[in-house]
């Protein structure tokens, strides 16, 4: 049990903090669309990650330093397109009627997870190798499994209840302008590392 809540602890410790994938499930919940297939797959995807860590890919991707480089471009470069994307919102800000703007797609979901190179080093490295050094490590990697899954589902259907605050096009001018700036910083962080 103990390693089961070391690991949940140690999860949210890193999934807290504000990032491109979180962004985008808060986005979705406050329009309401595609939540529980959203949450589903951001949970679902931390749960396989953490668990090839656990099984040790995390040692393998530590070794290839160029999969690591492409990943970084990559992701750096599909930051960078949702932060213009989330500027050009601000900028032209409407209220909250998800019915007026397409609806994002799954896909989006998956390239926010899979396109992030930040989640390979929280899940497949750190958290795969911190696991290692506990006694039940599977039982890390279930507790921190959980957090994933309870934090996604907090931040996906929580947002609806900001949803009265957002109704107003200056709100979504301040949630897009910071969307733009964290994805740009983000963008900008994974290229000068």
């Amino acid at each position: 049990m103990g390693s089961a809540l070391a690991g949940f602890g140690f999860s949210l410790g890193l999934i807290v903090a504000i990032g491109a994938q979180n962004a985008f499930v808060l986005r979705q919940g406050l329009r309401r669309e595609h939540v529980g297939p959203v949450v589903a797959i951001c949970a679902a995807a931390d749960a396989t990650l953490m668990s090839a860590g656990i099984a040790g890919l995390g040692v393998v991707v530590a070794g290839a330093p160029a999969v690591l480089t492409v990943v970084r471009w990559a992701g750096a470069a599909f930051l960078l397109g949702y932060a213009v994307l989330a500027a050009r919102r601000a900028l032209r800000p409407a209220a909250l009627t998800p019915l007026d703007h397409p609806p994002a797609t799954l896909l989006a979901c998956l390239a926010f997870t899979f396109l992030n190179p930040h989640v390979y080093l929280d899940t497949v490295v750190l958290l795969g190798t911190v696991a290692h050094q506990h006694q039940d490590r599977w039982a890390f990697g279930a507790g921190a499994a959980a957090a994933s899954l309870l934090w996604f589902t907090a931040l996906g259907f929580g947002a609806r209840r900001l949803a009265p605050l957002l109704a107003r096009p200056a709100a979504w001018r301040v949630v897009d302008a910071a969307i733009a700036v964290v994805m740009a910083a983000l963008a900008v962080s994974l290229v000068s590392a």
